[in-house]
């Protein structure tokens, strides 16, 4: 399927749409006089130099949202009796580095085996706000930190995935990650609603992740964000990681997402290519 010489220049040459369906590079004003608006932007040609692991390591003591939601092993063979190895794993489907479907958060959403593969690989937007969470561990990144980023780097991107990068993931997976006081509630950032809102509304975005165990921010009993993004047709990432090593502007975001009929979420392996 690999053109002579392609070994040697995969990380140079190739553009999103060669990488993933095998076909020559496509010119971009050419997609966007057959496409929509989204469609070209998922397509627009992306040259990457380097892979960058977005995922959390997944271990019974990794942090979950309820705590009995931990990851389980069963060993069931071992190769010095078998010959073979093989483990089960038991784990609720929200757990370590995982996707929201848009069902998790609605009657009737897409699943995640639904989810089209043209909507889980987009341009990657991380925001910054690592300081702000430094001071506030309840922070909920705001249309102002929006703005911001677009000052500096240009109006966020339509069919993009925004990031958040908070600084927690490198809390796991400590009891700081999860940050529960004395009367069991959580203390780590997510994204507010209004922000939630205008990329939306305003940016057509597609997917939206946090470095936290939750969307919106810990202390949240009312779930705001969630129940605005997924009902709207839209996947979330929790738990994210490695945002330190990716770049404000120009990655592009893989989610290979698992594809288990009905599935609300699941654990993932995330990547960047930049």
């Amino acid at each position: 399927m690999c053109v002579p010489g392609c070994h040697a220049v995969l990380h140079e040459r190739l553009n999103r749409r060669s990488f993933f369906k095998g076909s020559a590079a496509l010119a971009v004003t050419a997609a966007a006089a057959t496409t929509t608006t989204r469609e070209a932007a998922a397509r627009t040609a992306n040259v990457f130099h380097r892979v960058v692991d977005l995922s959390q390591t997944l271990t019974p003591d990794f942090p979950t949202y309820i705590p009995d939601w931990a990851l389980q092993i069963e060993q069931l063979t071992n190769f010095a009796e078998n010959g073979f190895n093989a483990r089960r794993y038991t784990m609720v489907e929200h757990c370590g580095t995982h996707i929201d479907a848009p069902i998790h958060f609605s009657a009737d959403g897409m699943t995640a085996d639904e989810i089209p593969l043209d909507d889980l690989v987009l341009p990657l937007v991380v925001i910054d706000v690592r300081a702000q969470a430094a001071e506030n561990p309840d922070y909920q990144l705001t249309p102002d930190d929006l703005a911001d980023w677009e000052s500096k780097f240009g109006t966020i991107p339509e069919g993009a995935c925004i990031a958040m990068n908070s600084g927690w993931a490198g809390k796991a997976p400590g009891e700081g990650f999860a940050n529960r006081d004395d009367e069991g509630v959580m203390h780590f950032p997510g994204f507010h609603v209004e922000a939630t809102k205008m990329l939306m509304d305003d940016r057509a975005a597609i997917g939206m992740a946090s470095d936290t165990l939750s969307l919106d921010h810990g202390a949240s009993s009312t779930f705001d964000t969630h129940y605005a993004w997924l009902p709207s047709g839209r996947w979330g990432i929790e738990c994210i990681a490695g945002l330190d090593d990716v770049p404000p502007a120009g990655a592009t975001i893989v989610v290979a997402a698992p594809k288990i009929a009905g599935g609300t979420g699941g654990n993932c392996r995330i990547m960047a290519l930049v």
